[in-house]
C-alpha cells in the first residue's frame, strides 16, 4: 500500500477532514488562516445542500441548484487540498486514513461523513420506498411523483386512481415533514391547473410517525407548530403507528393497509460503516457518543461532527434535557464545525 502524495512535507500539523458536508466545509473554511495543512476528503466532488433535497424531489429546483463543486468553494484557500476518494478504514493507533491503494497520515482527524438510510432490517422495502439522502434519491423520487400524476391522468379505474394519487411519507423527522409539506403544495398549487382529467388537489398525502409526535429532538413548540401547519395544508398525520410492511401496493400498519403508488422513506438512519473503526460507545443507530468538545474518549486529536455525532452535552433548558442528542440538521453540523475549529486553534 502506497503512502499518498497528500501527506505533507512541511512541519505544520496535518488535519484530515473526511466529509464535505456542512460540518466538514464549515470547519475547513474556519481554519483558512490557521497555520495548518488541511486535506478534505469526500467521495463526491460536490457539496450537497441537503436541506433543499426535498425541493429537487418535488421538482421545485433542479439538481444543479443545490450541488456546488467542493474545489470551487475552497479554490482560494491555500492551506487546503481536496481529495476525491472513498475512505475504507481508519487506523487511529497509527493515525492513518486508509483508501483502496493508499494511506494518509494525520495529526488531527475530523470525521464528518453523516448517516445513511436504515430500513430496520427490511432492506426489501427500499425497492418501494426511496429514501432522500442523495441527488440520485431526489431525482428518483421526483420521477415517481410526476409519473403518478401522469398515470392518474390516463386512469379510468377509481380504485387505481385513488392509489396513484396517494402519497405516503414514512418518518416524522425533518426530511419527512418537509417532504410531506412539499407533496401537499404540489397537489394544491403547483399542478393544480396542469391536468384535465384529474384534480390534483384530490391527492392524499399521509405522514406516518412511529413515535408520539413529529420532529423528535426539537424543542417545543416547533413539533406542534409543524403539525398544525401540515394539517392546515391537508396533510394527514398518523402517529404512534409502526409500518409493518411496504410493497408495490403501498404500506401496511399492522393489519391496516394504505394503498399508495408512491412511498417515501424518512424513518430511520444508520451510521457510516467508518464508525466501526472506533471501539468506543455508540448509540443504537451506530452514531458515536462524543465528548463535550466533539472529540472521542482517549483520543483528543479525533473529532466527530455532524449527523454521525451523538452529542449529549447541550445546556439543559426547559423542554430540552441535556442528555437528549442534538438533532441531525445542518445548523448543528455548522455549529460543531465552528466549535472544533476553535478547539484546534486553541491548542
Amino acid at each position: 500500500m502506497q503512502k499518498s502524495k497528500y501527506n505533507t512535507s512541511n512541519n505544520l500539523p496535518h488535519l484530515v477532514i473526511i466529509g464535505g458536508g456542512f460540518g466538514g466545509l464549515t470547519l475547513a473554511k474556519a481554519l483558512k488562516r490557521a497555520p495548518i495543512n488541511i486535506t478534505l476528503v469526500d467521495r463526491q466532488n460536490h457539496h450537497l445542500f441537503q436541506p433543499l433535497l426535498y425541493q429537487v424531489a418535488s421538482a421545485v429546483l433542479s439538481p444543479g441548484d443545490i450541488a456546488i463543486p467542493i474545489r470551487g468553494i475552497l479554490r482560494k484557500q491555500v492551506n487546503t487540498k481536496v481529495l476525491l476518494a472513498e475512505v475504507t478504514s481508519i487506523d487511529i493507533s497509527r493515525k492513518r486514513v486508509k483508501f483502496k491503494n493508499q494511506t494518509i497520515e494525520y495529526d488531527i482527524l475530523v470525521l464528518a461523513v453523516g448517516v445513511s438510510h436504515d430500513y430496520f432490517g427490511n432492506e426489501k422495502w427500499s425497492k418501494y420506498a426511496t429514501g432522500l439522502k442523495t441527488l440520485d434519491d431526489a431525482i428518483e423520487i421526483r420521477q415517481r411523483i410526476l409519473m403518478a400524476y401522469e398515470k392518474a391522468e390516463w386512469s379510468t379505474n377509481p380504485e387505481e386512481l385513488r392509489k396513484l394519487l396517494t402519497f405516503v411519507v414514512v418518518g416524522g423527522g425533518p426530511t419527512g415533514v418537509e417532504m410531506a409539506g412539499a407533496l401537499s403544495e404540489i397537489a394544491r398549487q403547483t399542478l393544480l391547473k396542469d391536468f384535465r382529467n384529474i384534480d390534483s388537489s384530490d391527492a392524499r398525502v399521509v405522514l406516518i410517525e412511529g413515535g408520539s409526535g413529529l420532529l423528535p429532538g426539537f424543542r417545543l413548540p416547533i413539533p406542534e407548530n409543524a403539525r398544525k401547519q401540515l394539517e392546515s395544508i391537508g396533510v394527514e398525520i398518523i402517529t404512534n403507528e409502526l409500518v409493518t410492511n411496504i410493497d408495490e401496493e403501498g404500506v401496511m400498519l399492522g393489519q391496516n393497509r394504505i394503498n399508495a403508488a408512491t412511498v417515501i422513506w424518512g424513518a430511520g438512519v444508520q451510521a457510516s460503516p467508518l464508525a466501526n473503526s472506533f471501539d468506543i460507545p455508540k448509540d443504537r443507530m451506530g452514531r458515536i457518543i462524543v465528548e463535550p468538545d466533539c472529540s472521542i474518549p482517549n483520543h483528543p486529536e479525533v473529532f466527530i461532527i455532524g449527523d454521525l455525532a451523538n452529542h449529549q452535552h447541550a445546556k439543559e433548558e426547559k423542554d430540552f434535557p441535556h442528555d437528549k442528542p442534538l438533532p441531525g440538521v445542518a445548523q448543528t453540523a455548522i455549529q460543531m464545525g465552528n466549535h472544533v475549529a476553535k478547539c484546534i486553534t486553541a491548542d
